[in-house]
C-alpha cells in the first residue's frame, strides 16, 4: 500500500476534525456540509488504520510475552493471522476513489422511442428510483416534469439527497452514479388490443448535483428566455411567463424548467441543473486527458448505451454491462435494487483494483 498516499489522507482527515470542531465553521451551512462529507468520507480509511495499528501493537505485545512464556505463542499467532486482512482492507480503501461519490443528484429521466407506453415505462422508472430512495432514506425533490396524457412522464428531473452526512462518505452519487443510460421495457402495453409484446426505451441521465464551488458560470455566458408553462397536451397552466429556459452559451447546453409558479423560482432550479451538467463535462474532459490506467480506475462501466432490459413477461430484469440477470422484475420496481447495484459496484471495485495492479506494475 501507499505510505505516502496514507500519511497524506490521515493528515486530512485530522485537519478536518479540528474544522469541524471549530464553532465558526458553522456560520456556513454549504462550508460545514461541504466539510462534512469528506470527513464522512475519510472516516472509514481512519478506522481501518487504527485498527490495524492496534493489531500490530497486539502482536509485539504478544510476541514479547512469548519470549518469556512459550504459552503465549499460540495468541502470537493468532494475531499474525488477522493481520492480512485488515491490511488488504485498507489498502483497497487507498485505492483513488470516484471524487463524487458523497454527492447528492440530478436525475433526468425522458421517454424514448414508444410514444406513449415509453412515457408511461418512463413513469415506472420515476416511481422506482423514488422508492428506492424511500428505502434509503433519502429525500426526492421534483424539479421539473412534462406528464404525458396517460400518466406518464416526458421528461422529469428530480434531485435525490441524503438526509445529514452520508454515513462512509457513500452519498447517493455512489449508489445511482451507473444508472445513466438507455433503459428498454419488454411488455404488453396498456394500448395494444392484440396482446402482442412490445418494445421502447426510455433514457435516464445522473448528475452529481454541483455546489457554487464546484462550477463558477460567467453572467455573460447564459442566455435566458422565458416562455409560458404548459401541461400535458400542450394545454396551458399559467396565464404569466414564468417559464425558464437558459442556454449556456459556450457548450450549446439548454436547460428549461416550468414547474415553479414565479420566475424566479424556475431560473433556480434550472441553474442547478446546469451547474450538474457542466460538472458532468468537466469531469468528461478531465477523464479523456487522463492515461489508459486512470481511465480505467475512474470509468469501468458505459454510461452511454443501452444499459438495462425490463421484461415483463419473464418477469426479468438484465443489465447488459455486467451479465446480472435476476427474475425478480416486480421486487426490482418496487424499489428492490440493491442486487443490481451492489453487483455492478463489485464490477466497478474490482476494476479498479486491476486498474490499480496493472498501473503499480508499470511503475
Amino acid at each position: 500500500m501507499s505510505n505516502d498516499r496514507l500519511t497524506t489522507l490521515l493528515e486530512e482527515y485530522a485537519e478536518l476534525e479540528k474544522r469541524m470542531e471549530d464553532p465558526a465553521i458553522h456560520a456556513d451551512q454549504a462550508l460545514v456540509r461541504r466539510v462534512g462529507r469528506r470527513f464522512a468520507e475519510l472516516a472509514p480509511l481512519h478506522a481501518a488504520h487504527a485498527e490495524l495499528e492496534a493489531a500490530r501493537a497486539d502482536l509485539a505485545a504478544a510476541r514479547e510475552l512469548a519470549a518469556e512464556d512459550p504459552e503465549f505463542a499460540g495468541e502470537a499467532d493468532a494475531v499474525a493471522a488477522t493481520l492480512p486482512a485488515l491490511e488488504e482492507r485498507l489498502g483497497e480503501m487507498l485505492i483513488p476513489r470516484d471524487p463524487h461519490d458523497a454527492k447528492d443528484v440530478i436525475l433526468e429521466i425522458k421517454a424514448g422511442e414508444g410514444g406513449q407506453e415509453s412515457a408511461l415505462f418512463a413513469g415506472d422508472l420515476l416511481r422506482m428510483y423514488t422508492r428506492y430512495a424511500e428505502r434509503r432514506g433519502w429525500v426526492v425533490e421534483v424539479i421539473d416534469a412534462q406528464e404525458s396524457d396517460l400518466g406518464g412522464v416526458k421528461d422529469v428531473s428530480v434531485a435525490v439527497k441524503t438526509k445529514g452526512m452520508p454515513e462512509g462518505g457513500h452519498g447517493v452519487w455512489a449508489r445511482l452514479k451507473w444508472e445513466g443510460g438507455v433503459h428498454r421495457v419488454q411488455r404488453v402495453p396498456v394500448t395494444e388490443s392484440q396482446g402482442r409484446i412490445h418494445t421502447s426505451a426510455a433514457g435516464v441521465l445522473v448528475l452529481p448535483e454541483a455546489e457554487d464551488v464546484d462550477v463558477q458560470i460567467d453572467a455573460g455566458d447564459i442566455r435566458v428566455d422565458v416562455f409560458r408553462s404548459s401541461g400535458p397536451g400542450g394545454q396551458s397552466v399559467n396565464t404569466t411567463d414564468s417559464a425558464v429556459r437558459i442556454t449556456h452559451l459556450p457548450t450549446g447546453i439548454v436547460v428549461s424548467c416550468q414547474n415553479e409558479k414565479s420566475q424566479l423560482q424556475n431560473r433556480e432550479q434550472a441553474m442547478r441543473i446546469l451547474r450538474a451538467r457542466l460538472l458532468a463535462v468537466a469531469q468528461e474532459q478531465a477523464d479523456a486527458a487522463a492515461s489508459d490506467a486512470r481511465k480505467a480506475q475512474v470509468r469501468t462501466v458505459d454510461r452511454s448505451e443501452r444499459i438495462r432490459t425490463y421484461n415483463f413477461p419473464q418477469n426479468r430484469i438484465t443489465d447488459h454491462r455486467i451479465g446480472y440477470t435476476a427474475y425478480n422484475l416486480d421486487l426490482a420496481l418496487g424499489g428492490e435494487l440493491d442486487g443490481v447495484l451492489d453487483a455492478l459496484a463489485e464490477a466497478d471495485r474490482a476494476a479498479r483494483l486491476a486498474g490499480e495492479s496493472e498501473l503499480s506494475r508499470r511503475q
